[in-house]
């Protein structure tokens, strides 16, 4: 049996603080690891940075995300940049920085997260009208995001829960692009069709195998029951990354169910059983 490829999420959140350059150095030295999964949304002058959550005063079981307050879109990039994340010395970072602390025999999924704005139509194929604002929208940062790659030269994945991030990056740069899927699978393999997209993310509960405990994910509509999602996305040459795992039972049976990439929280879980 192949092994997925190992997809650090955040850096390996579960044992480092989450996208920041020392999560990122750390995932990057570890042999397993063949891509690290970040977010990035605008600061207040629109510089990309790496961070997941729209407000700086979040928390992480029970943890404040970082020591300050307010919206990141609203907060100048000084400020951010001089933020605790999750009580570190570790602050949140311009994707410039962090991709600078990346090697490139490791690969970068950049998760697009927000243009700046709250109204993201998330998780939905959209109507042609509808489409081509959110593109029109998304387009000023996903060009930002894009320039601030350029100069990486390891392999770069975009992904997104918002079909006009994806419809953007279209427009923009050539490269390889993955709708994130949450709980509408037939959405996610349309927008996946429409933009021709490599791969595609869906939650490891979208998977399902003969004895898993796990329910499938089906979606809202009566026509998502029985999707299978794995099986379609192969069929049309695209690689299904899963997200999030978090031990080795979970990694363990998306891998024998043949996922290509699974995203994960803490390293190892792939490992022998005598390695773990």
């Amino acid at each position: 049996m192949v092994r997925p490829a190992v997809i650090a999420h955040r850096g390996y959140a579960g044992i480092a603080p989450e996208n920041t350059i020392a999560a990122a150095e750390r995932a990057a030295a570890r042999d397993e690891t063949a891509m690290i999964e970040i977010d990035v949304r605008p600061a207040a002058c629109g510089t990309p940075v790496v961070v997941h959550d729209e407000r700086l005063d979040g928390t992480r079981d029970g943890r404040p995300l970082t020591d300050a307050t307010g919206l990141v879109r609203e907060t100048p990039l000084e400020d951010l940049q001089a933020t605790s994340v999750l009580g570190t010395d570790e602050p949140i970072p311009s994707l410039v920085a962090l991709l600078e602390a990346v090697p490139e025999s490791i690969g970068i999924n950049v998760e697009l997260k927000s243009p700046g704005t709250a109204d993201r139509r998330v998780g939905e194929a959209l109507p042609p009208d509808e489409r081509d604002r959110r593109r029109r929208t998304w387009r000023p940062f996903v060009e930002c995001v894009v320039g601030d790659c350029e100069a990486f030269g390891g392999d770069l994945l975009f992904s997104s829960f918002c079909e006009g991030a994806i419809a953007a990056l279209r427009d923009v740069a050539d490269y390889a692009a993955a709708p994130l899927v949450g709980a509408d699978l037939a959405a996610g393999l349309e927008i996946a069709s429409r933009y021709d997209c490599e791969a595609i993310h869906p939650p490891r509960t979208a998977i399902s195998d003969a004895g898993s405990s796990e329910s499938t994910a089906t979606g809202n509509a009566d026509d998502d029951a029985g999707v299978d999602l794995l099986e379609r996305a192969h069929e049309a040459g695209r690689a299904v990354n899963v997200w999030t795992v978090r031990n080795w039972v979970q990694f363990d049976r998306l891998a024998a169910a043949g996922v290509d990439g699974i995203i994960a929280d803490y390293p190892r879980l792939g490992a022998a059983a005598g390695d773990r």
